[in-house]
């Protein structure tokens, strides 16, 4: 039987366990600089955080102690590790029997190596067996007692030094995904400026004042821009307009609050075409936002579309449906990507619902939409009829895009 491929002192062998953990955030920040200009400027922000993450991410040390199983044999034990009350001959070895501890491990083995910063005042020297730590106690006495007192103690100890490292691990774990975030933006920050493309490309769409509302919607307290950000891809790296996050989300509350406006006199909604439907969110749309430097902002496109141009491309776009099952829903939203080629763009489908009931809708609306080729993730539920969604334009995943479900009953 061989015991000990790799013999160590436990929590000691090598050292700090803060230093290892500051060395893993060195490598992290290397591995990030160390990209390509071209990857990193074009790369999905969001999916090549979360790799990272779950490349840097520590798995915290799980000793099973449940598991924990004993075996035996017959070894010869030098003189010098006998009690002294034995009559035995210095420099000479007599046969005892061994018990050795296996405790299986789970998660990063290599924790078991190193001091946490809250420590006890103790190691002694472990073997590591593959996924087991072992442990063994010399039976020196034909009473099983004190051994087993011996093993208590030491699974003891174990457990307190590894509530203290996994309390460090689990620290710089929640840590992670802020500190990929802030070297990657930094980084990229970097090289824009470094390819002298920080200047937006802005829309300067404002926020009109004392307009007049039909129904109750909370007055914005600062007028709104519509900021195109530079963001680039690999051919040449032109900057590509993008609205921003604040804005989109203002663009949509207002439609929310349009729908549930819907929601509320469905005598006086009920009954309407998709297209004259979508005309009331465009009355609504229209006069909240100052005209852009280019004369665009709010359009209509086909019967059902709701659009924001920049340069001849689009930047938001809303459509509009009757919902008519999960088929028609999926088409509906390879037809809005479709109409995409910015990366960054800001998109919404708008369902009206004429079924007897809505649950059953938004059920499947939640159970579907991850089928669909292009998506990418969940990423809120505002209310319980509007979805957040990540997806990607076609043939690009690094080209993403925000979707907002929203749906509303009008049976």
């Amino acid at each position: 039987m061989s015991y000990g491929l790799r013999k160590i002192r436990v929590f000691y062998e090598n050292g700090d366990l803060s230093s290892y953990l500051q060395e893993i955030q060195e490598a992290l920040r290397k591995s990030i600089f160390e990209e390509s200009e071209n990857y990193l400027l074009n790369v999905n922000e969001v999916e090549y955080i979360e790799y990272k993450v779950n490349e840097y991410k520590i798995e915290p040390l799980r000793l099973k102690y449940e598991q924990a199983y004993a075996e035996q044999k017959e070894e010869l034990i030098p003189a010098e590790l006998f009690p002294n009350d034995f009559f035995v001959y210095a420099g000479k070895s007599y046969p005892k029997m061994v018990i050795y501890f296996h405790i299986p491990v789970e998660g990063e083995l290599k924790l078991l190596t190193y001091t946490p910063s809250t420590r006890l005042l103790w190691t002694e020297e472990m073997f590591i067996d593959k996924s087991e730590l072992i442990f063994r106690r010399i039976q020196f006495r034909d009473s099983i007692e004190e051994i087993n007192r011996d093993y208590e103690s030491t699974v003891e100890k174990l457990r307190t030094m590894e509530a203290h490292i996994n309390e460090e691990v689990n620290s710089f774990n929640n840590t992670l995904r802020t500190k990929v975030k802030e070297i990657f933006r930094s980084r990229k920050q970097e090289l824009l400026k470094r390819r002298n493309l920080l200047s937006s490309l802005v829309v300067p769409i404002k926020r009109s004042e004392n307009v007049p509302e039909t129904f109750v919607i909370p007055p914005p307290g600062v007028k709104k821009k519509i900021a195109v950000k530079p963001q680039v891809f690999d051919k040449g790296f032109t900057p590509e307009p993008a609205l921003d996050m604040q804005t989109y989300r203002d663009i949509l509350k207002l439609i929310h609050e349009m729908g549930k406006e819907f929601e509320r006199k469905p005598s006086v909604y009920s009954g309407k075409s998709e297209e004259q439907l979508r005309d009331h969110f465009l009355m609504l749309l229209e006069p909240h936002f100052e005209g852009s430097a280019t004369g665009e902002t709010f359009n209509k496109n086909g019967k059902t579309d709701i659009l924001l141009r920049y340069e001849g491309s689009n930047v938001f776009i809303a459509e509009c449906k009757f919902w008519r099952g999960k088929a028609a829903y999926l088409k509906a939203i390879s037809q809005l990507l479709s109409y995409l080629t910015w990366r960054d763009s800001k998109t919404a489908i708008i369902l009206f619902v004429k079924n007897k009931t809505i649950s059953d809708v938004l059920r499947t609306i939640e159970e579907e939409t991850p089928k669909h080729k292009n998506y990418l993730g969940f990423v809120n539920k505002e209310d319980e009829s509007w979805f957040n969604y990540r997806f990607h334009i076609n043939g690009d995943r690094n080209r993403e895009v925000k979707l907002a479900v929203m749906a509303y009953h009008l049976p």
